[in-house]
């Protein structure tokens, strides 16, 4: 190779690293977007913000739960009272009208757990059928589920409390129950993920090896509809739990209450006996447990499940 020849292929290579060089520029930029600290403490800020939102009526409740009722009203909500009497407390929770709230609590663990477990079923099943089949107002059936999604609970106690009322099963549990286990939003949201998480291929598959129609639900698709489940469980079993209205039009016999409506229950009793105000704070307190334990164990499949179909394709 001659000296020209060698100028010019220096020239290349410089060229080509001059035209390399705003390309890398470019995907440093893009690796950078997003995090500006002023960015980054204006989501923290955000996020601090709504972390208070919620966590600060449950600081309220805990410490509170560990006062008299004397140092309720006579001290500083966010802080403790001259007694700890939290052991006290909760006794008194209990064993007030006569070991009521274990009752609600059982009836709240039968509605939230039967309902949100058997209401994820059905979405799943329904979802999945929407999802992978292909049969004559499919679409109807989407707009019916979305208007499901965006009707109140309250516009339709009403007319529950009427159609129950005439079949005979207001003030039983299955008054509660039935209405329980429809679930909307974890039906469209079944369906949004199994048609991303279920490959048609793997159902091909399973029929030609043989597997029914059912089989293939029970066997291929639920195992990866897992975190969908698991979502779904958590959403509806929360919302049971603090449903308030379908029991108040509902229930008549107290022994048939969930925790939400036996407290408001007492709450309603404090103008003539102010005692049921700590009684109403440790059963709020009690009430909470249940639903931190849950989120808690939850939690990480609850974020895989909002953020698993996004990621397949």
């Amino acid at each position: 190779m001659n000296t020209t020849d060698q100028t010019n292929a220096a020239e290349q290579r410089t060229s080509g690293r001059r035209k390399a060089t705003p390309v890398t520029g470019a995907r440093s930029r893009t690796r950078s977007a997003g995090r500006k600290p002023t960015t980054t403490i204006i989501v923290t800020a955000i996020l601090a913000l709504v972390a208070v939102y919620f966590l600060v009526p449950v600081y309220w409740v805990v410490i509170n739960a560990t006062k008299s009722t004397e140092d309720l009203f006579g001290t500083n909500g966010f802080w403790f009272g001259n007694d700890f009497l939290l052991i006290e407390n909760i006794r008194a929770v209990l064993s007030a009208n006569g070991g009521v709230f274990p009752r609600w609590a059982l009836n709240s663990v039968l509605y939230s757990g039967v309902g949100s477990v058997l209401a994820t079923y059905f979405a799943c099943a329904a979802g999945y059928a929407l999802a992978k089949y292909r049969f004559p107002g499919r679409r109807f059936v989407y707009v019916l589920v979305l208007g499901g999604v965006l009707v109140p609970g309250t516009a339709v106690a009403l007319p529950l409390f009427f159609l129950f009322s005439s079949l005979g099963i207001t003030n039983t549990y299955w008054s509660v129950l039935i209405p329980s286990l429809v679930s909307p939003f974890g039906l469209f949201l079944a369906s949004i993920y199994a048609s991303a998480a279920v490959p048609d291929d793997l159902l091909e598959a399973g029929r030609i090896d043989g597997v029914g129609e059912l089989g293939l639900f029970h066997r291929l698709a639920l195992p990866q509809l897992t975190p969908a489940i698991v979502t779904i469980v958590l959403f509806q079993f929360v919302a049971i739990w603090n449903n308030y209205m379908l029991p108040l039009v509902m229930l008549a016999d107290e022994k048939l209450y969930p925790i939400t409506l036996g407290l408001d229950n007492w709450q309603a009793q404090t103008d003539r006996l102010p005692e049921f105000y700590q009684l109403t704070t440790g059963g709020a307190l009690l009430s909470v447990i249940p639903l931190a334990i849950l989120i808690l164990v939850l939690q990480r499949f609850w974020r895989g499940g909002l953020t698993e179909g996004s990621i397949k394709g």
